[in-house]
């Protein structure tokens, strides 16, 4: 008999993993009746596999060999014998041995109650990673299968793999170490090096072993993000100014005068926040609005001054460069620094009460005032 065989016979007589498949981590040969005498090359960051009814027959060395059951002896199981013993019938697998790099994997991790806030955030995580098939004859026993697979169903598997070994582990540090939420990424390689311990476990017993992670980042959805940054500020200004009435009170302030500053006309509603502001502010350095230090608003105290609001409140001076006000007797502009001038005294021409100087509008009966 010839080696080379008659026409189309002649594309069986060497087998070796095309050249369009030398990126995938596994290849099935698609003719399970291959020649004797046939050369096999593997190449060598691969094996090559026979599987027969669902056992391993055999596995052939990296190189080039020539299928003869004199040379190599398991092939006496795969004879077919209805062809006078010049076939053998099994099923050939190419598994690449080397590692596969920069495969991505992503999603949502869980919902989690942040130690810091007590605020409920949905997690996400992405990142990529490497592998090797550590036992190739696992691998197609209890995951591949007879089927022709591709690398997304060996890595697809892996990623649910990683991303369910990551649900667990980090929610369950993050719930006994308290971590708070907008920290995670100063504990990236500690995340990293117990994901990498509790993947094996799950991918061991198909035949996988996850060799590396990487990139690993676990985000935020920005109005998750904005929500917890604007806690954490809120809750340092708090602390910062005494208590979170001292802190609103400093903000709406502020927020006046920029918006003075600015250019904008806040009106008679603006100046009666700016003047209760200004009687809080008193209150909470001591003064009563419209009395003496420590004295009540039932009596006892001395009459309010004679700048005071027609609402009982302590009187404000509006500064001549940034418009902010400022409480009576103030020499400079705590917004910007300006020498305030001393108020002139202003009423109403059409109910009599005192208003503010440059007040577009009485404060008492919201007569426009020249």
């Amino acid at each position: 008999m010839s080696l080379f065989g008659k026409g189309g016979d002649l594309n069986r007589q060497f087998i070796a993993r095309p050249d369009t498949a030398k990126d995938d981590i596994l290849f099935k040969w698609p003719d399970m009746t291959i020649r004797r005498l046939t050369q096999v090359t593997v190449q060598p960051d691969e094996t090559a596999i026979f599987i027969k009814e669902g056992k391993v027959a055999g596995t052939l060395p990296q190189g080039r060999s020539t299928l003869d059951g004199a040379l190599i002896p398991f092939l006496g199981d795969i004879v077919d014998w209805a062809s006078g013993g010049n076939m053998y019938r099994a099923e050939l697998y190419f598994i690449g041995t080397r590692e596969f790099v920069s495969l991505p994997f992503g999603g949502p991790v869980d919902n989690i109650e942040d130690p810091e806030t007590g605020l409920a955030v949905g997690l996400r995580v992405y990142g990529e990673y490497a592998l090797i098939i550590a036992d190739p004859a696992t691998l197609i026993l209890k995951l591949v299968g007879t089927r022709q697979a591709t690398n997304d169903l060996i890595t697809d598997w892996a990623r649910e793999q990683i991303l369910k070994a990551l649900r667990t582990g980090l929610v369950r540090q993050l719930t006994t170490q308290k971590w708070p939420v907008l920290g995670l990424a100063a504990r990236t390689g500690e995340i990293e090096t117990a994901l990498l311990t509790d993947v094996q476990s799950a991918l061991s017993p198909y035949g996988i072993k996850i060799t590396r992670l990487g990139n690993v980042t676990i985000s935020l959805s920005p109005e998750d993000e904005q929500t917890l940054k604007g806690l954490r500020k809120d809750s340092a200004y708090t602390r910062l100014a005494g208590g979170f009435r001292e802190y609103g009170v400093g903000a709406a302030l502020k927020g006046i005068g920029e918006g003075a500053a600015a250019g904008g006309s806040g009106g008679p509603a603006t100046l009666g926040i700016g003047m209760g502001l200004g009687g809080i502010v008193a209150g909470i350095g001591g003064i009563s609005p419209g009395g003496a230090p420590g004295a009540s608003n039932g009596g006892g105290g001395a009459p309010a001054p004679s700048g005071a609001g027609p609402s009982g409140g302590a009187a404000t001076v509006s500064c001549g460069n940034c418009h902010a006000p400022n409480p009576a007797g103030a020499k400079f502009c705590a917004n910007c620094g300006t020498a305030l001038t001393a108020p002139k005294s202003a009423h109403c021409t059409q109910c009599g009460d005192a208003v503010a100087p440059n007040a577009k509008f009485c404060g008492g009966c919201g007569t426009a005032l020249s």
